[in-house]
């Protein structure tokens, strides 16, 4: 992304533009998809595994790190779309215990989700040690995804069927307890405590909003936690009220599958099991449709890419974007481990997002790149081979390529938004 930033400078002198005044008006955020696998305890050679998978994370780190505007770079926003690390530490959390709900045997799920201490001893240390580099230096937000909660566990309501022919019939996770995420993302925290851009939160950080200036505009961003309850909406639209006429920035863990779909995953729906709490289409329907400033969403959760756009109740257009590369394993194969089905690496992928405010109609220059592999996946020769047949199999190998590579137009953005004066 630094060579980003001189190829913008070498083209504004060529066209006779200041290039520091280009340069403003470009800037970057990363979006770092689930990184779960790559911190599983299970994933190290201290458990057995072939390599070190949390090198991949901290790679991942560094290169965010070393790409930040306060190290030269372009990077202004990092955003993190949760599933930050793999276990739990409880069967159940006492909120939703005293609420009265009841876990039912699961044959298949029980196994992944047993509680364990190596989520305090191992994975929320490795989370401490890679956003600890960017701490500090940048504006950043992380949402818990349904792996940060305390507990996941099969709701008594939805148990497994008698015979299992396919997801539905898995039976109906759910998630719940924040106190983990809290004790390394929670708004007393040091990451955030203090911190000037840091300007609102609800559920202890569970829900949290930042605020950064890049090419020329002050932008409102908005964390939400998976599945966001109603009171982390209300909360939400309170906050879009305090900071009228920014453009607004949601990113949330679970919203829309890789088919463009604002549906929830079929194993895991905590609107399904809590009235609280809320779908994808039902974030869409109470918050995102109905406030003007929003005009970009970000998700992960689910695997693969997608990217879709509707208007909102105001004739304005939102995009919205996801990108999840957990179930990758390439670098798994090429070490000669055999994975369970459905287990993945990620393979050191992350999303860089360009935002370009030049021009009359600004654009977002969507990119993929690997942190391990050291490439983007426009320049990966055997990107299609590796994931097409996993993520989308109907498409070309040109048309897959083009999900992890393209420019989204920002068509209306400067008639909606005013920049900094």
């Amino acid at each position: 992304m630094r060579n980003s930033v001189r190829l913008l400078s070498l083209a504004a002198l060529l066209a006779g533009v200041s290039p520091v005044a280009a340069a403003d008006q470009s800037f970057t955020i990363v979006a770092i998809p689930d990184t779960q696998n790559y911190i599983d305890y299970t994933h190290q050679t201290a458990e057995g595994f072939k390599f070190d998978a949390n090198k991949m994370f901290l790679d991942q780190m560094r290169f965010i790190e070393s790409n930040l505007v306060a190290n030269g770079g372009d990077v202004a926003f990092v955003t993190a779309l949760g599933d930050v690390w793999q276990h739990q530490t409880k069967m159940m959390d006492a909120d939703h215990v005293a609420r009265g709900f009841k876990r039912a045997a699961n044959p298949i799920m029980d196994s992944h989700f047993a509680p364990t201490t190596k989520v305090t001893t191992v994975e929320i240390p490795t989370a401490r040690e890679g956003y600890a580099m960017i701490a500090g230096k940048t504006p950043f937000s992380v949402v818990p995804g349904n792996h940060d909660y305390d507990a996941m566990w099969t709701d008594a309501n939805h148990p497994p069927a008698a015979q299992i022919k396919s997801a539905a019939d898995i039976g109906m996770l759910h998630a719940g307890g924040l106190d983990n995420f809290r004790s390394l993302f929670g708004a007393d925290k040091p990451f955030f405590k203090g911190k000037d851009w840091y300007v609102d939160s609800h559920d202890g950080g569970a829900d949290s909003a930042q605020i950064f200036t890049a090419g020329g505009y002050r932008f409102l961003h908005i964390g939400l936690q998976f599945d966001a309850p109603n009171a982390s909406l209300e909360w939400a639209a309170g906050v879009i009220a305090k900071h009228p006429g920014l453009p607004t920035i949601i990113s949330t863990h679970d919203y829309m599958d890789n088919e463009g779909r604002r549906i929830p995953n079929p194993i895991i729906d905590n609107a399904a099991v809590d009235p609280q709490d809320n779908s994808p289409q039902m974030v869409w329907d109470k918050l995102i449709a109905k406030h003007d400033q929003i005009f970009l969403v970000l998700c992960g959760h689910e695997h693969g890419q997608a990217m879709r756009v509707d208007d909102n109740a105001a004739g304005h257009k939102v995009w919205q974007v996801l990108a999840d590369y957990q179930d990758r394993r390439q670098t798994a194969i090429d070490a000669g481990v055999k994975l369970q089905m459905g287990e993945g690496i990620g393979d050191g992928w992350l999303r860089t997002m360009t935002f370009d405010m030049a021009a009359a109609t600004p654009t977002i220059r969507v990119r993929t790149y690997s942190t391990h592999y050291k490439k983007q996946s426009s320049d990966t020769a055997d990107y299609a081979a590796w994931y097409k047949a996993a993520e989308k199999p109907k498409l070309t190998d040109e048309a897959f390529h083009r999900q992890d590579d393209f420019t989204i137009d920002l068509t209306g953005f400067k008639q909606r938004f005013r920049p900094v004066k």
